[in-house]
């Protein structure tokens, strides 16, 4: 995300007011910031960062007109094992311990 040098901030947001607007996780935000996807935070002190409300708010509306599709769901018939224990097995267990 390219950043506005020139032009002044007129109003910033910390981070739960981030996590209203954006429901993702800090983890999630940290990373896109390092690749440069998201708005990056600057500090106004020692403990207290914060994000420009505009970047994030044209963030946003980038987002929103061109959106990313959706990961593929995974084939789970390629499991090497099968963690979940089907309806028949779980019936089976529970007899022999009664």
């Amino acid at each position: 995300m390219p950043r506005r040098e020139n032009t002044p901030i007129k109003r910033t947001i910390r981070r739960d007011q981030l996590r209203e607007m954006v429901p993702l996780a800090d983890s999630t935000i940290y990373e896109m910031e390092q690749r440069g996807e998201f708005p990056r935070r600057f500090a106004l002190s020692p403990r207290c960062v914060v994000w420009d409300l505009a970047e994030v708010e044209d963030w946003l509306a980038a987002r929103r007109s061109a959106p990313i599709a959706r990961a593929p769901h995974p084939d789970v018939r390629q499991r090497r094992t099968r963690p979940v224990k089907g309806p028949d097995r779980a019936a089976g267990v529970a007899l022999k311990g009664g």
